[in-house]
């Protein structure tokens, strides 16, 4: 399909509905004791059309509203949130639309470009992946969303023929890719607004740095510990495999070092917020918590297993150099102190 072609669908008519896979949810019926008003994922897909996969798909975009299932089981979803979603004009075929993926060679057949183009664009950051899988060489394949693609089609036509400009030139040939950094950023994004609570979301920024950077953060191990705990998790789908959430746990963390600072300054400002809010329980605290401090720098922090899907497209980390001087702790401390960067004047 052409990108006019595709223009035109998101304004027409929709693209037509994939045929469901016949997953069923292991609770498809309301079970005893459940409020009649919800009902399980795989019978929620099924009324909508859509397949399993594209269901937890627009759960994870927030297209789809869900609610936590009894004694915190299977999230479920209000039968209001059914109706409210059938009664639009475009039901099924718009929803299914909006979170189609597709991968690279489809992907520049959408844009009308060459595959090699595209992978340039996505290495650059120009479009990002909503998620990935793993070949059978265990390579990481991404995808993107097909109704992103053709908006940016529309936002960015320069891009799309003619030299490729001398920025991306430049990031290219200096080995650049951001296509893991913008997939992890988008998740982080989508995981922040699940949750105002403080320690959860100093909990989410957490995820994205490894033990001896979060270590140096976070000195207190019962802290550490308490972020693990409260760590918000995705509402649906792990990685089943073990290599799965291997590279899960790999692209999770941050590994450009502008994007790691960034990442440890969003902490230490969610740890501000947090102990305003409560402390971290400690030995005698909380007789129901935990105590048993977190592993030690040298180890890795688990990363969320999260369900491999859509991420839309994250800004940019902001630069560094427009965040560290105006911010200060109470006690008049730099922050960048507290991160354990040192001024040069230091050594």
């Amino acid at each position: 399909m052409t990108v006019k072609e595709a223009v035109r669908a998101r304004t027409g008519s929709a693209y037509e509905i994939r045929g469901g896979d016949g997953s069923r949810d292991e609770g498809e019926h309301t079970p005893p004791g459940t409020s009649a008003a919800t009902v399980a994922a795989g019978r929620a897909a099924q009324e909508l059309g859509l397949r399993r996969s594209e269901f937890e798909l627009a759960v994870h975009l927030g297209l789809i509203a869900v609610t936590a299932g009894p004694g915190s089981g299977r999230p479920r979803v209000h039968e209001r949130e059914i109706a409210r979603l059938r009664e639009d004009p475009g039901c099924p075929d718009g929803l299914a639309e909006r979170v189609r993926t597709i991968g690279t060679a489809e992907g520049a057949a959408l844009l009308g470009i060459a595959p090699a183009r595209f992978t340039r664009l996505a290495r650059a950051g120009c479009v990002s992946p909503v998620t990935f899988y793993l070949n059978r060489y265990r390579a990481v394949v991404w995808l993107y969303l097909a109704d992103e693609l053709a908006s940016f089609a529309v936002r960015e036509p320069d891009l799309l023929a003619g030299r490729t400009p001398l920025w991306m030139r430049t990031m290219l040939e200096a080995g650049g890719d951001r296509r893991a950094r913008n997939w992890r950023g988008q998740r982080i994004d989508r995981l922040l607004k699940r949750t105002a609570d403080p320690w959860a979301r100093a909990a989410v920024e957490a995820s994205a740095l490894d033990s001896a950077h979060l270590a140096e953060v976070v000195e207190d191990p019962y802290e550490r510990a308490y972020l693990a705990r409260v760590r918000p998790e995705p509402v649906f789908g792990r990685p089943g495999s073990v290599a799965a959430r291997e590279t899960m746990g790999e692209l999770m963390l941050a590994d450009d070092p502008d994007e790691i600072l960034w990442r440890r300054i969003n902490l230490t400002l969610g740890l501000d917020l947090a102990r305003e809010e409560r402390p971290a329980p400690h030995p005698g605290d909380d007789p129901e918590a935990p105590t048993t401090p977190a592993p030690g720098p040298t180890s890795r922090v688990a990363p969320p297993q999260a369900q491999p899907v859509a991420e839309t497209a994250p800004p940019l980390s902001p630069p560094v150099g427009e965040t560290h001087s105006a911010l200060r702790e109470p006690g008049g401390k730099r922050l960048l102190a507290r991160l354990g960067w040192r001024r040069r004047s230091d050594g």
